[in-house]
Order: C-alpha cells, then sequence, then structure tokens
C-alpha cells in the first residue's frame, strides 16, 4: 500500500493519502482546499487516481478540499451522513467500507467532538485516522457543533482504545509537529482519556476548557457544508494560463520543452548555470540571458516582473531552485524547463552556441 501524510503549516491539519498499487486507486482523507494542487501533483507523480475524499468531520478551523478535488478529478465526496452537509455523494454510517482497489476503511461513529465526526480503520487493523476524536495525548473540544463529552468519552473508549494495542492512531491535527501515536500509547499515557480517567473526570475537564473559538470557524463551517464548494462556484484557475505547465509535488511549475519553444517569444529565458556551460556542447537556448543561480537574486532589476520567466539549467535542479528564488522574491508568473538543457537538445530543439 502506498501511504503519504501531508500537512497544512496553517491550521495545522494533516492530509492522508492511501493508494493501492495493484489498482492505483488512491483516497484522500481530510484534504485542504488551498492544497489541492499539491494533492493532485502527488497523485500524478505516484500513478494514482483519487476516488473518493473522506472528511473525518465538518473542520471548523479550514476549508476541505473534497468539492474542489471532485471537480478536477471526478472523485466522491464521503462525509458522514450526520453531518447533514450538502453536496455529499456518499453520507456514511457506522460500518460502512470504503474500497480502493482491493484494500478498504471501514468507517467507526466517534461523535463527540461534533456530531458527524468519524474514525476509519485500514482494513488490517494496523492504522486508524482518528480525525479530532483522540488526538496525540489529547482530544478535540466538544463545546461546539454538536459536541458532547459523554459522547466523546464513549466514541474513543469503545470505538478508538478498544482496537489493538500496535494499531498506530494518525489524527487530523497535531500542533507540536508530532506525527503518530499508538492506541497502546494512548491508553496508557493520554492526560484526558487514558489511564484511570473516568467520565466524570473526562467531562469536567472539558467543560471547563474555556477556549476562544477558531479563527475561521465562521468561513469554514458554512463551507464545509457544502463540502467546500465555494459561494459564487466560480471556476477555478488551477493552473497558470499564460504557458501550459505542470505542477511537480515539489511545488515548482513546469513547462514542457515544445510548450517553451512555441511559447519563447512572449517569456524572459534566464540560464541558471555558469558561463563555461552556457557555450559547452549542450549550448543554450536562443535568446536565453545568461545569469548564474549564484548571482540571481542580486540581479533580479534586470527582469521585467510583468513578463513570465522560465529557467533553464542543465538537468532542471538548479533551475527549480531558481524558480523558488524567483516565486519568493514576488515574479508571479515563473516555471522551470522540464528536464533542462539534456532533454532540450535530446528533442532535437534549436539550441545556440555563441557566447554573450
Amino acid at each position: 500500500m502506498i501511504f503519504r501524510q501531508l500537512f497544512d503549516p496553517v491550521s495545522s491539519t494533516y492530509t492522508y493519502l492511501l493508494g493501492d498499487a495493484r489498482s492505483g486507486e488512491a483516497v484522500l482523507i481530510d484534504p485542504v482546499y488551498e492544497h489541492v494542487p499539491r494533492d493532485m501533483a502527488l497523485l500524478q507523480e505516484l500513478g494514482l487516481r483519487l476516488r473518493a475524499t473522506l472528511d473525518t468531520h465538518v473542520h471548523a478551523d479550514h476549508v476541505t478540499g473534497a468539492w474542489r478535488l471532485r471537480e478536477r478529478c471526478g472523485s466522491q465526496i464521503a462525509l458522514a451522513e450526520a453531518a447533514g452537509a450538502d453536496g455529499v455523494d456518499r453520507p456514511l454510517r457506522h460500518g460502512d467500507r470504503i474500497a480502493f482497489g482491493t484494500r478498504y476503511l471501514e468507517v467507526r461513529a466517534t461523535p463527540g467532538h461534533t456530531n458527524g465526526c468519524l474514525t476509519y480503520l485500514l482494513d488490517d487493523g494496523s492504522m486508524a485516522f482518528t480525525g479530532d476524536s483522540l488526538l496525540i495525548r489529547g482530544c478535540g473540544r466538544t463545546d461546539f457543533q454538536g459536541g458532547s463529552p459523554e459522547q466523546l468519552f464513549a466514541s474513543v473508549r469503545e470505538q478508538i482504545l478498544s482496537l489493538p494495542d500496535s494499531c498506530l492512531l494518525y489524527p487530523a491535527h497535531d500542533y507540536r509537529g508530532i506525527t503518530v501515536t499508538s492506541v497502546a500509547e494512548e491508553r496508557r499515557f493520554n492526560p484526558r482519556l487514558g489511564g484511570d480517567v473516568d467520565l466524570g473526570d473526562f467531562a469536567g475537564y472539558m467543560n471547563n476548557l474555556n477556549l476562544p473559538h477558531p479563527k475561521q470557524m465562521a468561513v469554514a463551517v458554512p463551507a464545509n457544508l457544502r463540502c467546500g464548494k465555494p459561494d459564487n462556484a466560480a471556476p477555478i484557475a488551477e493552473t497558470p494560463d499564460w504557458a501550459p505547465l505542470t505542477l511537480r509535488f515539489s511545488g515548482v511549475w513546469e513547462i514542457e520543452p515544445m510548450a517553451l519553444l512555441e511559447q519563447a517569444a512572449s517569456v524572459q529565458i534566464v540560464d541558471v548555470r555558469e558561463a563555461p556551460e552556457f557555450i559547452d556542447r549542450l549550448g543554450h537556448l536562443p535568446d536565453a540571458k545568461l545569469v548564474p543561480l549564484s548571482q540571481l537574486m542580486d540581479r533580479l532589476g534586470e527582469f521585467d516582473r510583468e513578463r513570465p520567466v522560465v529557467a533553464v539549467c542543465r538537468s532542471g535542479v538548479r533551475s527549480a531552485q531558481a524558480s523558488v528564488l524567483l516565486g519568493k522574491a514576488g515574479f508571479a508568473r515563473v516555471a522551470n524547463l522540464a528536464g533542462g538543457m539534456l532533454r532540450w537538445k535530446a528533442e532535437g530543439l534549436p539550441v545556440a552556441s555563441e557566447s554573450v
């Protein structure tokens, strides 16, 4: 099985990708709206087809990427029936199974943080995705969205901490950078729900947290009750419109050699190799400007910020770094030449070899 744990630093949300290598089918648990391009790039690079998005609950601190992913790749939206959200393709109940290829996730209802919380258990019992019902050495709050300390205590004890000791638990959030825990650890060390804690202890603790509401709650909850669909449902420009580009999982936009040949007259081409490489056997692109990577940040004034920039090097590695630096410097339309001069030359495209 293919497994990846992804992270949103703004809301400290974990997104989980599970894929069946044999069939190429995959699911995403708790996708984040802003990171859909990242998730799509990873799916493409791993050769996976997204079958469904599974939210553990209606989140209050970020907007789900479920609708946006369905628009892009036709994946189903799965969410607890109890959540009452609009646009759900598959309303989930306790005991349902979500298949992806030869694997599946078992749905366990774990209400208490919200009335529609779910935990997803992998078919072999080796890992479970607990949302906010059980966090690492903690749990989600119970003071809004139909939350209940009594429900959460029963949910965690009966549906999560009853799993085998070795089962790994993956939460929807962690604010300290911890990535995983286990049933045995939480049963022993969770200060709210483990050890000898009883319902009275837990309810007394949860009813006196006095936490402020999440900053994004007023935006996130209504949006997530539409599965992340924007109010105006306007079409989303997933890729820049100035050229056909591909987003890599590294976050760098790439342009294919033939596409660059067609766009060459309308872009600025910067070759970030060293001067001797510019005129070596590979040559360079016609009209390319030589600006070695080590000098790039000191020579930003030589570029027109209103025109797209394409970075080039021998193999695409240094130019990928140049693309990142240009983006951080405020250039909005930047791409890397896929495969660099090696690919350009291999495809028989025109080169120049004279010095600058």
